[in-house]
């Protein structure tokens, strides 16, 4: 893999004479404090600033600062005109826009298009506070406030939608968002290479359109320069063999000389000297061939070959030997230059050491953020994910190679989390990533590394080349563990068990010191097909870790307990599937309080599937095996309804499905059958708080398991407790129905002038 610059060697800008700022200015007012008579770039974001390396808009704005830079902040701006997009004056260089660490339209709806009720970006948990499409929508009035400025566009919107790509709240395939946004230049990937290397060469005087040899960069071209080998990929079908051109003066009705002629080759004089040619190939130029793929016109109205154009952006990830690709938008081309070189450990320990204030900033005052809550005590220790599930888009945004901070770099920022942060008690709430335990796992062999055009290094099984060693992770572990002043180290970001049953020594590390008392993992689905269409690995994978889980979990004198997350909907899953995996939960004793459906964010590789009905990960052809879908919603339903196979309300639904499928013995008392014959008599009261929780009313079925499972609320027992909580919350709603039930009849009698008028109050369980 080729060498890149480091990101601490360049030369700083002339406004580095300022220093840091406590925090990056948000208004005129804190300009002025800092002494800026102007900044140089602007940041605007569609989520709250807060000044910690969890936030896009705090990464990018302090490292922009370390080389010099004034840079400022402009948050969830009012879109609806461009007065706030005015309100710290014209950048120097450019406007870096992002809607935020979330797709604007998966932070603002749900998997079923129902809008969200909060936002966790935002101070107060308040949602609409950020446009659909933000990107799109922030650029153009940045362009509107100040025309003449150059955009920048980044953030995983921009990232995730950079090439033309399947719209879900749409059902239609829309342009590269670098089009529709009229921005510069964007930038995907981790991007600090990218935004580093633009603004310098903007400092110096190069002007936006120049700028075309960046790494992590996607602008507009004309057409292919000089030079380059370009390779055709816009078709599906290759053409077949073309016959060689007859003689003319050959009889054609003699069918004998025709066939002569066309194996004859050209005519050479054997003593005649020749001159050798060294015809270019593209495997020997791979830096300066391009990969065409099929234009925005042809994959919107060719859902085979959005796949096919999807199956060549991802073999194209691997930096060490990835190719450009370009795509025709009308009448000009989006250009995509090969992904960032991955960062070392002395960058992202650089990255992450610069002086975050760690909170929110001060114009928020006392409001909570809710995202910023859920991470201020945690520590990423690293970035990218090597296991390229399908329907997630970490692969697409980080890349597969692991980058990696020391372990000197996390202790510090723990130790700052204990010195600095507000309300710290001791308890860290993660050490982790996109995975909690792929920390410096990487491949044997850089040169293979460089090489490999897998998509995932863990299935279907663990390529023998990638390395398992969890030894650094648990000396991580506990180094944290033996700082002064931290109780506990917890592990929050999800655990892959495949890798993790490869290190006995670390199941039982983690399983002894860094588990409050339940462990979430992602097995998402129990079957064959909709697993290999996840890239996930067998259920038996999460049976072995589940025995050294309980193993370990003994050995330590503990009751804890694995909270498994499931999937439903996603490519490739049939009824029967969910039927199978809802009769796993029954038989495990678990009960699924959060059901997830499966999301298709933009250019992930299941989103694929589901726009194509093919499957991108193996080649694609008009002929090749369709893949099973689930779009409509009343089957989308029935999944969710499998997946809570509990809940009263899905009973009549399941039942009607069953019987379709000639499972009617699966209804009915029996233990070994999924749902009753009968609905409830009687719904009752149930709290908003617990509207996806188990309905009251159920409490028979709950007293006939002694041990129920959950993923939220009615988490397993614990002999501390002094019995089954779930039982205890179960009699509660029961007496609490059967008190409202006789407050209806008192008020009924009372009506009927049978005895005094009752208070009306209702009551509610706790």
């Amino acid at each position: 893999m080729q060498a890149a610059k480091p990101l601490f060697d360049y030369p700083k800008y002339w406004a580095e004479c300022f220093g840091p700022a406590p925090f990056l200015p948000m208004s005129r007012e804190e300009m002025d404090q800092l002494g800026w008579d102007s900044c140089d770039i602007i940041i605007v974001t569609g989520d709250a600033y807060v000044d910690h390396p969890s936030f896009g808009m705090a990464i990018i704005g302090r490292l922009l600062e370390a080389q010099g830079f004034r840079v400022g902040i402009i948050a969830q701006p009012n879109w609806q005109s461009k007065d706030d997009f005015m309100k710290l004056g014209e950048p120097n260089l450019f406007f870096g826009v992002a809607a935020g660490n979330m797709d604007s339209m998966i932070n603002r709806y749900t998997a079923d298009k129902k809008i969200r009720s909060d936002d966790a970006y935002t101070p107060g948990g308040l949602a609409g506070k950020r446009p659909d499409r933000a990107s799109l929508v922030y650029s153009q009035r940045c362009k509107e406030a100040y025309k003449h400025v150059p955009i920048v566009l980044g953030g995983i919107e921009a990232s995730l939608r950079r090439i033309a790509h399947y719209d879900y709240w749409q059902d239609r395939v829309r342009n590269s968002i670098l089009i529709d946004a009229c921005a510069d230049i964007l930038l995907y990937g981790n991007a600090e290479r990218a935004i580093v290397e633009v603004a310098q060469r903007l400092s110096y005087g190069h002007k936006i359109e120049d700028i075309t040899d960046v790494r992590g960069t996607a602008f507009i071209r004309r057409d292919t320069p000089q030079g380059w080998y370009e390779v055709d990929s816009t078709r599906i079908d290759r053409p077949g063999k073309i016959d060689k051109i007859i003689n003319p003066y050959v009889n054609t009705q003699d069918t004998q000389a025709c066939a002569i002629e066309q194996e004859k080759g050209p005519v050479e004089d054997p003593s005649e000297a020749k001159v050798v040619q060294i015809l270019a190939s593209p495997k020997m130029t791979r830096d300066k061939t391009v990969i065409r793929l099929p234009s925005v016109e042809k994959v919107r109205g060719d859902a085979v070959l959005y796949a096919h154009a999807n199956r060549v952006l991802h073999l194209e990830t691997n930096p060490g030997n990835a190719r450009a690709l370009v795509q025709k938008h009308g009448e000009v081309d989006v250009w995509f230059n090969p992904p960032p070189i991955p960062m070392t450990t002395e960058e992202m320990d650089y990255v992450f050491g610069m002086p975050y204030a760690r909170v929110p900033h001060p114009a928020y005052g006392k409001e909570k953020i809710p995202a910023y809550d859920m991470i201020r005590f945690s520590v990423n220790i690293m970035r990218g994910c090597f296991g390229g599930c399908t329907f997630c888009s970490i692969t697409e945004h980080e890349g597969r190679i692991i980058q990696n901070r020391s372990e000197e770099s996390i202790i510090r920022e723990i130790e700052e989390i204990r010195d600095k942060v507000p309300g710290f008690t001791g308890v860290i709430s993660d050490l982790g990533g996109p995975t909690a335990n792929m920390y410096r796992i990487a491949c044997k062999s850089p040169e293979i590394e460089s090489a490999c055009r897998k998509p995932s290094c863990v299935f279907p099984g663990i390529c023998p080349n990638l390395n398992t060693d969890h030894s650094s992770l648990i000396q991580l572990y506990r180094s944290a563990r033996a700082l002064p002043g931290v109780k506990k180290i917890l592990i929050a970001s999800g655990l892959r068990y495949d890798l993790a049953v490869e290190s006995p020594e670390y199941v039982k590390e983690l399983v002894t010191h860094h588990v409050g008392g339940y462990l979430k993992i992602a097995p998402e689905h129990t079957e064959e097909g909709p697993l290999n269409q996840m890239m996930k690995p067998g259920i038996g994978s999460y049976d072995k870790f589940k025995r050294m889980f309980e193993k370990y979990s003994k050995e330590a004198g503990k009751e804890q307990y694995l909270i498994p997350y499931f999937i439903a909907a996603h490519p490739g899953t049939t009824d029967e599937d969910m039927m199978n995996l809802a009769l796993w939960l029954k038989g495990n004793g678990f009960r699924a309080d959060q059901v997830q459906a499966f999301y298709p964010s933009p250019m992930a590789t299941a989103t694929a599937m589901y726009h194509s009905g093919k499957n991108p990960l193996r080649k694609v052809t008009y002929k090749s095996d369709a893949v099973t879908i689930v779009k409509s919603e009343e089957q989308r339903r029935l999944h969710k309804a499998f997946l809570r196979y509990h809940d009263p309300k899905g009973w009549p639904m399941l039942r009607e499905a069953l019987t379709r499928m000639g499972r009617a013995d699966l209804i009915g008392p029996g233990k070994n059958q999924l749902i009753p014959l009968h609905q409830p008599a009687t719904d009752s009261y149930q709290s908003a708080r617990r509207k996806n929780s188990t309905p009251a009313g159920s409490h028979k079925v709950a007293k006939e398991t002694t041990k129920i499972l959950t993923q939220h609320t009615g988490l397993p027992p614990r002999a501390s407790d002094g019995g089954n909580p779930w039982d205890k919350r179960e009699q509660a709603k029961a007496a609490a129905f059967a008190r409202n039930q006789q407050a209806a009849k008192e008020r009924k009698d009372a009506a009927k002038g049978k005895g005094p008028k009752p208070a009306r109050k209702p009551v509610v369980p706790r």
